[in-house]
């Protein structure tokens, strides 16, 4: 019989490309999402992509929506980063829930979406912020699925020791 204890310094204390956070994690998750990305041997365009595109499909821990910034769900699209650099949103501390931001229409006050430090990384930070915007480009949609297709495929053979170096 395995002891469950045991296994629990295994979890993971955060996933910033899945929008995941322990309770209690005293670490700024957008520095523990490019320390994992460090360690996952990615560069900065490679990490934009994969939490856009991850973002786009909705692949959050627990279902969340939050950084979940489309319309069209589930769809590989560049709409992550369009909304991020949309000037008609307005980002806000939610005052109903702990490390969550509100999108907000800026004319209306509408609520559109919802996000954590991780996704509002990309628009605060300077260099991830070119990145973005390079992404959130009117004919960035073709360049942005070949990119996240690369940094994808990259991930899924880091462990494939049959693969020649």
């Amino acid at each position: 019989m395995t002891d469950v204890e045991s296994f629990s310094v295994l979890e993971p204390k955060a996933d910033g490309f899945r929008n995941y956070l322990r309770a209690g994690e005293k670490a700024s998750p957008e520095h523990l999402l490019v320390d994992r990305a460090y360690m996952l041997n990615l560069t900065a365009p490679e990490m934009t992509v994969l939490v856009g595109g991850m973002r786009a499909l909705g692949a959050n821990y627990g279902q969340t929506k939050h950084g979940v910034f489309t319309d069209r769900p589930e769809t590989l699209t560049n709409d992550f980063f369009v909304n991020l650099c949309d000037m008609d949103n307005e980002w806000k501390v939610s005052e109903s829930t702990e490390n969550v931001y509100e999108v907000r229409d800026r004319a209306t006050g509408r609520l559109k979406w919802t996000a954590t430090a991780v996704d509002l990384v990309f628009g605060s930070n300077s260099v991830l912020r070119g990145l973005a915007e390079v992404y959130a480009a009117d004919d960035a949609q073709e360049k942005f699925v070949q990119d996240f297709v690369a940094a994808w495929v990259k991930v899924m053979n880091l462990d494939r020791f049959d693969l020649r170096r």
